[in-house]
């Protein structure tokens, strides 16, 4: 009863928000219009000391990447709350956009971090089709509107159009890590080639600021009786049975798949 006396000083309270998973817009995905919500209650809700993001993420779309970043900062700045950044087994690609969101980036001594690069993979068929004597048959108004036709032969313009833009996407990457990490980055030309580390040598080029673990991190900067609000997504009964079964099963094997490159 007393702690709700509004005059008595009550101990500092940090809002706890797991990112975990790759990054797009299917419903296992990390997005940033699911996880809109719970990003505006946890900096709304009590007044917290501190947003800590909790991530385990190997990336995936930029694009929602980049808005889940914005977002985070956006309210950060907002409501004044200082945010630091716990990577548990990655924060890779996408994963680390958002933990450049961060004030601070920590990092468990066996994390995997960096991965600041931009990729793009499919498949070529048109030998496939061909061999069963399937024919393709695509029309268009626009001469670049069927580029990268997975059913026909690589067009050397279309792939170099391709580069092009995953060029642009890169140094848009790179100019948010280097605008959000400033001088604490290294002079090493590795840092952007899409290279990944383990905590002790991510940061000795800066991309982290050291390693720690949530809770001790927070008492030591908080106090030893620092709260804990924690923030997660949750998946309704209902969307484990039909079609999103299907859909979350397709899900994870991309998932897995993601870690994996990371030999997770």
């Amino acid at each position: 009863m007393l702690s709700r006396i509004p005059f008595l000083n009550r101990p500092p309270a940090v809002s706890v928000l797991r990112l975990q998973g790759t990054i797009g817009t299917g419903s296992r995905a990390l997005n940033d219009r699911a996880l809109a919500p719970l990003i505006e209650r946890a900096f709304s809700k009590g007044k917290p000391a501190a947003v800590a993001l909790v991530i385990n993420s190997p990336g995936g779309s930029p694009v929602q990447s980049s808005l889940i970043a914005q977002r985070i900062r956006r309210l950060a700045d907002e409501k004044s709350v200082p945010v630091h950044a716990f990577v548990e087994d990655v924060a890779a690609s996408g994963g680390y956009w958002i933990a450049c969101a961060a004030d601070r980036i920590w990092a468990d001594p066996a994390s995997i971090v960096g991965s600041i690069g931009v990729i793009s993979a499919g498949f070529g068929l048109q030998d496939f089709i061909e061999k069963h004597g399937i024919e393709r048959r695509v029309y268009t108004a626009g001469e670049s509107k069927s580029q990268l036709d997975p059913f026909r032969a690589e067009k050397p313009e279309d792939v170099a159009r391709l580069k092009e833009l995953l060029g642009d996407m890169h140094g848009l990457f790179k100019a948010h890590v280097s605008g959000r990490r400033g001088d604490a980055l290294a002079d090493d030309p590795r840092i952007f080639t899409g290279e990944f580390w383990l905590a002790e040598k991510a940061r000795d080029l800066g991309l982290i600021d050291g390693t720690g673990h949530l809770v001790p991190k927070m008492k030591e900067i908080f106090g030893d009786k620092v709260r804990f609000r924690r923030f997660e997504a949750k998946r309704g009964l209902l969307t484990r049975f039909g079609a999103q079964m299907v859909d979350d099963t397709l899900a994870a094997v991309e998932d897995r798949a993601a870690y994996a490159r990371f030999g997770l």
